[in-house]
C-alpha cells in the first residue's frame, strides 16, 4: 500500500485468485476482478462482513444501484462479471466523484475517521486498541503475544482492515471523551454499546468467487434505494432533516439507520489513526476511539443476522430481535435456525437471514441452480463483562444445498434437521452414560457449565462429515428418495461409529468399582446405578434415535439366524 494511505489503488487486500494464487490488490482492483478473485485472505473471520459491509458492498450498491426484481439480479448474476458499464462507473465512483474520500491519512477527510480528534485529557493509545486479539486496557486475551506496554505498529493495509473492524466490533462500555463531544464527562463517555454486529450473529453467504459473494449479499429491493440514503463517506449529501450528526465530527447521535447504505457503513465509534516514521514506511502507532453514533434498533432489513421470532414481545420490544450464535457450537449445529424459512406463525422461534430467504425465493423461481455450490460464513464475538472485553471469537463456515431453502418445499430440510438432531440426542445420551457411570462410582454427575464433556468429543467428531454430506446433497434432486436415504443411512452408520468410540473411551476411564454400582435413594424412591446398566441405556437410546441403523443390524440378525 502507498504511504498515503490510498484505498482505491494501493495494494492492501490480499485476494486469493482461481488459480490458488494469493496477491495483494486496491479497492478499485478487487472490484475490477472480482470474477477472478476466489476469496479476500482476512486476519480473522469477522473481518469478512466488516470489509463487505463497510466497503465493498455499500460502494457496489451506490455506484451501480440494487437489483429491483429477480430477473435483474438473474442477469447481473449469470454474467458472472461487471460489464464494461459498470466498470467504468465503478472506476468514475472511486476517481473524479468518492476517490479523495478513500485516503486512510488524509489531512482533511481520512477515510472513516475524524480529523485532528483529540481526546479530552490530551492523550492517545496503542494501536492494540483496535485489534482485539492484543492486551489493551480491560481487554486482555489470555494468550495475546504483547502486553499494553508494547508498541504494536500497524501497516497501512493492517490499519485500515482494523478500522472497519473496529466499526463494527468494538466493545461496548467506557470510552475516550473527544474535544466536541458534548455528551462526554469527565473525560469519558459510559454506556456506548457494542459495535452493530457485535450484537448479532452475523450470516454471510459466499459464491464461488468475489463477485458472486457481492451479489449474493445484495438485497433485491423494488423500489431502490431510499431517497436520502447515503454511505458515510458521502455524508455531507443527507438531508440536514434526517438529524444526522456528521461521522466527520467529534459529536454523535443515537438513531435509527436511514436506509440501506446508512445501516451498511454506520459509523459506531468516531477514530482517529495517529502515524509515525519508520525504515519501513508509514505505520499506524496510536489511535483514539471514542464515542460513535448508537443504532437505536437493528431494522428488519439488516440482512445479515437471523432472528428470534417473539409472537407476544414485551411492552416496547419488537416481534423480531437479532439471533446470536452459541460460543463452541459448529454452524452446523445452528442449521435449524439458518433453515428457518418461514416466519413462525404461532408461538416463539427462529427465522433465517433476509439473504438466505432470497436465495431460497431465487432458485424457487429458478435464477439461481438448486446445485449451485452456496457457502455460508457465520461469525461473531462473546463479550464479556458488561461487553467490555472480548472473550472468544466465533467463526466458521460449511456448504449449504440451496434446495433446503425452499420454503414451500422441505424434503430436503427435514433430512438435515433430522441429521443435526441426532446428532444432539446421540450427544445428550453420551453425556448421560457419563453421567450415571460417575454416580455409579460414588460421584455426582458433571455440573452444567463445568468440566470436560464426551458429547464435545463426539460432535467435533462428526463435523468433517457434516461438511460432506451437505456438500453431497447439494446435487440430490427432489424424487432421488432412494439417494437422499442411502446418504441418512451413511450419516447414522458414522454417528453409531464415532458414538461406539467415545462410549468405549468412557467405559475404559470409569473406576471398577462402577461396575458393582450404588443404591441412591431419592424420596420414596430407589435408584440403581452400576455400568453395565448405564451402557445397556445408551445403547437403547441409540437404537430409538439411530432407527435405519437398528432396522439394518435387525435385517442382518434374521438373515444370519436364517443361514
Amino acid at each position: 500500500m502507498t504511504d498515503e494511505g490510498d484505498l482505491v489503488h494501493g495494494v492492501w487486500l490480499s485476494a486469493v485468485a482461481g488459480d490458488g494464487i494469493q496477491q495483494s490488490v486496491g479497492l478499485l482492483e478487487a472490484l475490477l476482478e472480482a470474477h477472478t478473485i476466489r476469496r479476500l485472505e482476512l486476519p480473522v473471520h469477522t473481518m469478512l462482513p466488516a470489509v463487505l459491509r463497510q466497503l465493498l458492498l455499500p460502494v457496489v450498491i451506490d455506484a451501480l444501484g440494487v437489483p429491483r426484481t429477480r430477473q435483474e439480479w438473474g442477469e447481473r448474476f449469470h454474467r458472472g462479471r461487471f460489464s464494461q458499464d459498470e466498470q467504468d462507473r465503478l472506476a468514475h465512483y472511486l476517481g473524479p466523484r468518492y476517490g479523495d474520500r478513500f485516503r486512510l491519512f488524509d489531512a482533511e477527510r481520512p477515510f472513516a475517521q475524524v480529523p485532528g480528534l483529540e481526546s479530552l485529557n490530551g492523550e492517545t493509545k496503542t494501536a492494540a486498541q483496535l485489534v482485539p486479539s492484543v492486551a489493551s486496557g480491560n481487554n486482555v486475551p489470555l494468550f495475546s503475544a504483547l502486553s499494553e506496554a508494547d508498541e504494536l505498529l500497524l501497516s497501512p493495509g493492517e490499519a485500515a482492515l482494523w478500522l472497519l473492524h473496529v466499526h463494527c466490533w468494538d466493545t461496548a462500555s467506557i470510552k475516550t471523551g473527544a474535544v466536541g463531544d458534548p455528551q462526554a464527562k469527565s473525560g469519558k463517555t459510559t454506556g456506548n454499546p457494542t459495535g452493530p454486529l457485535g450484537q448479532l450473529g452475523v450470516v454471510v453467504p459466499t459464491g464461488e468467487t468475489l463477485y458472486e459473494t457481492l451479489l449474493l449479499n445484495m438485497p433485491i429491493l423494488p423500489d431502490g434505494l431510499e431517497s436520502a440514503d447515503r454511505p458515510q463517506w458521502a455524508w455531507d449529501e443527507r438531508p440536514a432533516g434526517l438529524g444526522c450528526k456528521s461521522p466527520a465530527e467529534a459529536a454523535w447521535s443515537e438513531r435509527p439507520a436511514t436506509g440501506l447504505l446508512d445501516l451498511l457503513t454506520f459509523q459506531a465509534r468516531r477514530v482517529r489513526l495517529i502515524v509515525c516514521e519508520t525504515p519501513q514506511g508509514l505505520r499506524v502507532h496510536r489511535a483514539i476511539v471514542s464515542a460513535g453514533d448508537r443504532l437505536v434498533q437493528t431494522p428488519e432489513f439488516e440482512p445479515h443476522t437471523a432472528w428470534q421470532h417473539t409472537a407476544k414481545p414485551k411492552k416496547g420490544q419488537p416481534h423480531r430481535r437479532p439471533r446470536r450464535h452459541a460460543s463452541g457450537r459448529a454452524a452446523w449445529q445452528g442449521l435449524a435456525t439458518l433453515l428457518a424459512m418461514t416466519l413462525p406463525v404461532q408461538g416463539d422461534g427462529p427465522y433465517t437471514s433476509l439473504l438466505l430467504r432470497q436465495i431460497g425465493d431465487l432458485q424457487g423461481g429458478g435464477v439461481l441452480s438448486g446445485r449451485y455450490r452456496l457457502g455460508v460464513e457465520t461469525s461473531g464475538l462473546e463479550y464479556g463483562t458488561q461487553s467490555a472485553v472480548v472473550e472468544n471469537a466465533i467463526g466458521d463456515d460449511l456448504p449449504l444445498p440451496v434446495k433446503a431453502l425452499l420454503a414451500q418445499d422441505d424434503w430436503l430440510r427435514e433430512a438435515l434437521l433430522e441429521c443435526v438432531a441426532q446428532a444432539d440426542q446421540v450427544a445428550r445420551a453420551l453425556d448421560g452414560l457419563n453421567n450415571d457411570l460417575r454416580r455409579a462410582a460414588g460421584g455426582d454427575p458433571l455440573p452444567r457449565d463445568k468440566g470436560s464433556r464426551p458429547s464435545a468429543q463426539f460432535l467435533h467428531s462428526l463435523d468433517g462429515t457434516m461438511r460432506r454430506l451437505l456438500a453431497g446433497l447439494r446435487t440430490v434432486e427432489e424424487d432421488d428418495e432412494e439417494l437422499l436415504e442411502r446418504a441418512q443411512l451413511a450419516w447414522e452408520q458414522c454417528v453409531q461409529i464415532a458414538a461406539d468410540r467415545e462410549a468405549s473411551s468412557v467405559l475404559a476411564a470409569a473406576p471398577p468399582r462402577a461396575v458393582v454400582g450404588r443404591t441412591v435413594r431419592s424420596g420414596d424412591k430407589e435408584f440403581v446405578y452400576r455400568s453395565g446398566k448405564a451402557l445397556g441405556i445408551f445403547r437403547s437410546r441409540l437404537a430409538d434415535v439411530l432407527t435405519r441403523v437398528a432396522e439394518e443390524r435387525r435385517v442382518q440378525r434374521e438373515e444370519a439366524a436364517t443361514v
